[in-house]
């Protein structure tokens, strides 16, 4: 049977997180033999209100995790909700027999759940998915921060290849997360000059073809289809139509199929294709160097 999160939002969302934080810190601490207890009751018969005790217990430590995330910018009750999430995770699989406390274990599964839901909405564009790209992420203003206090100077280029080194990544995706991690998501709508009559969309570049290109374009295929389908007719006729059959047609016989209908050898029929395909390359290319020559001449 599941059981739902404690939900940080019954009301407005500050005075709820607030109160929620204010319950977290008055629940009372489990001894070492009691969570372990809870934890067993939880895992061997699915005992809900032992489960109910083990993690009210611990909504504290969701607190104080998630409190260390509010410099992204998101909710905080977003933040705590996601915890405890990773608490619920952490109970169902917490091996009592391991020896370990349950609030180092969960601390992990609470830290794990805030940081994939902060990738997955402090932009719109994806952070990065590997194990170093998230450190970078999550470590790149605290390496900052220390190295400006003991340098007394802004992060020059000798600091950034030091974190580099420190999170095995490239000192450009170095340089570019500390970019990201520095301008906000702009919405493509949004206004743009005083009066605001246009957007930040009218300014992208369209990348496509205009309406000449696509037109000369047509054209050139028109050109080259129909100087290709005269080339073609000039074969002779069995070359002709092993081109036609073998790279004309969606699905194209086998040269052992196409020989044993025209009475020759698969390999004979290999030698003809290849030697009509020699004849198609030597007409096409003087048909492109008699064009090149008109346009010269005129």
């Amino acid at each position: 049977m599941s059981v739902s999160a404690p939900s940080p939002h019954p009301a407005a969302p500050g005075r709820a997180d607030t109160a929620f934080v204010r319950r977290a810190m008055q629940a009372p601490l489990l001894a070492r033999d009691e969570e372990a207890a809870l934890a067993a009751a939880w895992r061997g018969r699915q005992d809900e209100a032992a489960l109910h005790r083990l993690i009210e217990s611990h909504t504290r430590l969701v607190a104080a995790i998630a409190a260390r995330y509010r410099a992204y910018g998101l909710a905080q009750g977003d933040l705590i909700q996601e915890g405890c999430l990773g608490l619920l995770q952490a109970a169902n699989r917490f091996e009592v027999e391991r020896g370990v406390r349950f609030a180092t274990y969960a601390a992990w599964w609470i830290r794990a759940a805030i940081q994939d839901f902060i990738l997955r909405n402090w932009s719109i564009v994806r952070a990065g998915s590997t194990s170093r790209q998230k450190a970078l992420f999550f470590n790149l203003r605290r390496l900052r921060a220390r190295l400006e206090r003991n340098s007394g100077r802004p992060l020059d280029h000798e600091g950034r290849q030091r974190i580099a080194a420190d999170l095995g990544v490239s000192l450009a995706d170095v340089e570019s997360m500390e970019l990201r991690l520095a301008a906000a998501d702009l919405s493509l709508n949004a206004p743009i000059g005083e009066e605001g009559d246009s957007e930040r969309q009218d300014l992208l570049d369209d990348g496509r073809d205009g309406p000449e290109a696509l037109v000369m374009a047509l054209a050139d295929g028109s050109r080259r289809s129909r100087w290709l389908a005269e080339a073609i007719r000039a074969l002779p006729a069995r070359e002709r139509a092993i081109i036609e059959q073998r790279r004309l047609v969606e699905e194209a016989p086998t040269l052992e199929d196409l020989g044993r209908a025209m009475g020759v050898s698969k390999e004979r029929v290999r030698q003809l294709e290849s030697r009509a395909l020699g004849r198609l390359k030597a007409a096409l290319t003087r048909r492109v160097e008699r064009e090149e020559d008109l346009l010269v001449e005129a």
